[in-house]
Protein backbone atom coordinates (compact mmCIF):
# COMPACT_ATOMS: atom_id res chain seq x y z
CA UNK A 1 0.00 0.00 0.00
CA UNK A 2 1.45 3.47 -0.86
CA UNK A 3 0.96 5.60 1.59
CA UNK A 4 0.65 9.85 1.20
CA UNK A 5 0.49 12.33 3.75
CA UNK A 6 -2.53 13.88 1.95
CA UNK A 7 -4.27 16.86 0.33
CA UNK A 8 -4.34 19.66 2.67
CA UNK A 9 -0.45 19.92 3.79
CA UNK A 10 2.69 21.42 3.08
CA UNK A 11 5.53 18.96 2.93
CA UNK A 12 9.30 19.49 3.51
CA UNK A 13 11.81 17.67 3.14
CA UNK A 14 14.45 17.74 6.36
CA UNK A 15 17.95 16.70 6.53
CA UNK A 16 19.20 18.82 8.97
CA UNK A 17 21.03 21.28 7.30
CA UNK A 18 20.66 25.10 7.01
CA UNK A 19 18.62 25.24 4.26
CA UNK A 20 16.17 22.42 5.53
CA UNK A 21 15.77 24.55 8.40
CA UNK A 22 14.93 27.55 5.85
CA UNK A 23 12.29 25.32 4.17
CA UNK A 24 10.73 24.84 7.48
CA UNK A 25 10.13 28.21 7.91
CA UNK A 26 8.88 29.13 4.62
CA UNK A 27 6.29 26.66 4.81
CA UNK A 28 5.15 27.60 8.35
CA UNK A 29 4.77 30.94 6.70
CA UNK A 30 2.60 29.55 3.80
CA UNK A 31 1.00 27.32 6.05
CA UNK A 32 -0.63 30.58 7.33
CA UNK A 33 -1.80 31.99 4.43
CA UNK A 34 -3.34 29.13 3.30
CA UNK A 35 -5.00 27.50 6.63
CA UNK A 36 -3.12 24.22 6.29
CA UNK A 37 -0.85 22.12 7.91
CA UNK A 38 3.47 21.46 7.77
CA UNK A 39 4.50 17.87 7.27
CA UNK A 40 8.62 17.88 8.35
CA UNK A 41 9.76 14.95 6.99
CA UNK A 42 13.09 12.86 7.69
CA UNK A 43 14.11 10.16 5.62
CA UNK A 44 16.67 7.74 7.24
CA UNK A 45 18.29 4.63 5.71
CA UNK A 46 20.19 1.63 8.24
CA UNK A 47 23.43 1.54 7.41
CA UNK A 48 23.86 -1.63 5.64
CA UNK A 49 27.59 -1.82 4.96
CA UNK A 50 30.33 -1.97 7.91
CA UNK A 51 33.74 -3.04 7.01
CA UNK A 52 34.24 -6.40 7.85
CA UNK A 53 37.00 -5.39 10.25
CA UNK A 54 35.10 -3.27 12.02
CA UNK A 55 34.48 -3.88 16.19
CA UNK A 56 31.21 -5.17 16.55
CA UNK A 57 30.96 -2.18 19.26
CA UNK A 58 31.44 0.07 16.76
CA UNK A 59 28.63 -0.56 14.77
CA UNK A 60 25.55 0.88 15.44
CA UNK A 61 22.34 -1.15 15.90
CA UNK A 62 18.95 -0.34 13.26
CA UNK A 63 17.18 0.84 16.73
CA UNK A 64 20.29 3.08 17.25
CA UNK A 65 20.67 4.55 13.77
CA UNK A 66 16.51 5.13 14.08
CA UNK A 67 17.26 7.34 17.41
CA UNK A 68 20.06 9.32 15.58
CA UNK A 69 17.82 10.13 12.99
CA UNK A 70 14.64 11.16 15.31
CA UNK A 71 17.27 12.91 17.23
CA UNK A 72 18.58 14.98 14.12
CA UNK A 73 14.44 15.74 13.19
CA UNK A 74 13.52 16.85 16.63
CA UNK A 75 16.85 19.15 16.77
CA UNK A 76 15.79 20.50 13.11
CA UNK A 77 12.82 21.52 13.64
CA UNK A 78 13.97 22.71 17.49
CA UNK A 79 16.81 25.10 15.17
CA UNK A 80 14.14 25.82 12.53
CA UNK A 81 11.90 27.74 15.44
CA UNK A 82 13.26 28.20 18.56
CA UNK A 83 11.26 27.97 21.80
CA UNK A 84 7.67 27.63 20.13
CA UNK A 85 6.92 25.49 17.38
CA UNK A 86 4.42 25.76 15.43
CA UNK A 87 1.38 23.87 16.43
CA UNK A 88 0.97 23.39 12.53
CA UNK A 89 4.05 21.18 12.19
CA UNK A 90 4.07 17.91 12.25
CA UNK A 91 7.27 16.11 12.40
CA UNK A 92 7.14 12.49 10.74
CA UNK A 93 10.37 9.96 10.67
CA UNK A 94 10.05 7.35 7.58
CA UNK A 95 12.97 4.69 7.12
CA UNK A 96 13.41 4.09 3.00
CA UNK A 97 15.45 6.72 0.55
CA UNK A 98 14.62 10.18 0.68
CA UNK A 99 13.67 10.35 -2.87
CA UNK A 100 11.23 8.23 -2.68
CA UNK A 101 9.97 9.00 0.96
CA UNK A 102 9.66 12.64 -0.52
CA UNK A 103 7.61 11.63 -3.44
CA UNK A 104 5.45 9.34 -1.66
CA UNK A 105 4.06 11.62 1.61
CA UNK A 106 3.89 14.73 -0.94
CA UNK A 107 2.06 12.38 -2.91
CA UNK A 108 -1.29 15.00 -3.19
CA UNK A 109 0.23 17.45 -0.93
CA UNK A 110 0.10 21.59 -1.68
CA UNK A 111 3.19 21.10 -2.34
CA UNK A 112 6.66 19.77 -1.21
CA UNK A 113 9.42 22.33 -0.39
CA UNK A 114 12.90 21.46 -0.08
CA UNK A 115 16.15 23.26 1.40
CA UNK A 116 18.21 25.08 -1.57
CA UNK A 117 22.16 25.43 -0.78
CA UNK A 118 23.67 29.01 -1.89
CA UNK A 119 26.03 28.55 -5.03
CA UNK A 120 29.55 27.95 -4.05
CA UNK A 121 32.54 29.66 -4.89
CA UNK A 122 33.56 26.30 -6.87
CA UNK A 123 30.89 26.49 -9.03
CA UNK A 124 28.88 22.90 -7.55
CA UNK A 125 25.14 23.02 -8.20
CA UNK A 126 22.80 24.22 -5.37
CA UNK A 127 20.56 21.64 -5.94
CA UNK A 128 21.71 18.04 -4.33
CA UNK A 129 20.73 14.53 -6.16
CA UNK A 130 17.34 14.26 -3.84
CA UNK A 131 16.31 17.89 -4.52
CA UNK A 132 17.23 17.35 -8.43
CA UNK A 133 15.14 14.09 -8.50
CA UNK A 134 12.01 15.33 -6.50
CA UNK A 135 12.47 18.29 -8.86
CA UNK A 136 12.27 15.78 -12.12
CA UNK A 137 9.68 13.16 -10.80
CA UNK A 138 6.87 15.41 -8.29
CA UNK A 139 3.52 15.33 -9.22
CA UNK A 140 2.90 18.18 -6.85
CA UNK A 141 4.79 21.68 -7.60
CA UNK A 142 7.73 21.54 -5.67
CA UNK A 143 9.94 24.62 -4.24
CA UNK A 144 13.23 25.12 -3.34
CA UNK A 145 14.27 27.54 -0.55
CA UNK A 146 17.44 29.11 -0.38
CA UNK A 147 19.71 28.51 2.61
CA UNK A 148 19.07 31.55 5.16
CA UNK A 149 21.36 33.54 6.65
CA UNK A 150 23.25 32.59 9.77
CA UNK A 151 21.56 35.10 12.04
CA UNK A 152 17.96 34.39 11.15
CA UNK A 153 18.20 31.06 13.71
CA UNK A 154 16.45 31.67 17.04
CA UNK A 155 18.24 31.98 20.07
CA UNK A 156 15.83 30.60 22.11
CA UNK A 157 16.61 26.59 23.13
CA UNK A 158 13.55 24.41 22.21
CA UNK A 159 11.65 21.60 23.59
CA UNK A 160 12.01 18.40 21.52
CA UNK A 161 8.42 17.86 19.63
CA UNK A 162 6.50 15.38 21.18
CA UNK A 163 4.85 14.36 17.92
CA UNK A 164 7.62 12.35 16.00
CA UNK A 165 6.31 9.74 14.40
CA UNK A 166 8.12 6.16 12.83
CA UNK A 167 6.67 4.67 9.62
CA UNK A 168 7.82 2.41 7.16
CA UNK A 169 7.91 3.44 3.51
Amino acid sequence: MTEHTGSRVIVVGVDGSKASRAALRWAVEQAHVLDTQVVAVHAWEPAAAFAPYAPVSERPTTAEQRERAAELLATTVRAAFGARVDPRVRALLVEGPPVRVLLQRARGALLLALGRAPHSQWELPAVGPVGRECLRRSAVPVVMVPASDPGEVPSETAQAPDRIRSGAA
